[in-house]
């Protein structure tokens, strides 16, 4: 599966639109992982803690994402983005989304 941020792909031809495509996650450290990650900010510096918590969930909403781009016959997804929610306190959604596309290969 080809992904970009860009509106098109160097080297391909745009063959397809399929529409809007996303992966999406809820995630929440727990009870020892926020004690965990407290204590680092209380210490400062880069926390690691949360930058699993959040690395996690970026790549399975990715891999979500990923996933529904197959399911509608899909082989790249354009505008490829991010966005993320505090849904309550300690729990985030993490939301990839982008243009599900078919594309082929620019003969040179």
């Amino acid at each position: 599966m080809l992904v970009t941020t860009s509106t098109h792909l160097e080297g391909y031809t745009i063959t397809d639109h399929l529409g809007v495509v996303r992966g999406i996650t809820v995630r929440s450290r727990g009870i020892g992982g926020n004690i965990l990650g407290g204590l680092q900010t209380i210490v400062g510096g880069r926390n690691s803690i949360y930058t699993e918590l959040c690395e996690k969930a970026r790549q399975e909403a990715y891999n979500l994402l990923i996933l529904h781009a197959q399911e509608v016959g899909a082989n790249a997804i354009i505008s490829m983005r991010y966005d993320a929610n505090e849904v309550m306190q300690g729990v985030t959604e993490v939301l990839a989304y982008g243009t599900a596309v078919k594309v082929a290969k620019v003969a040179v």
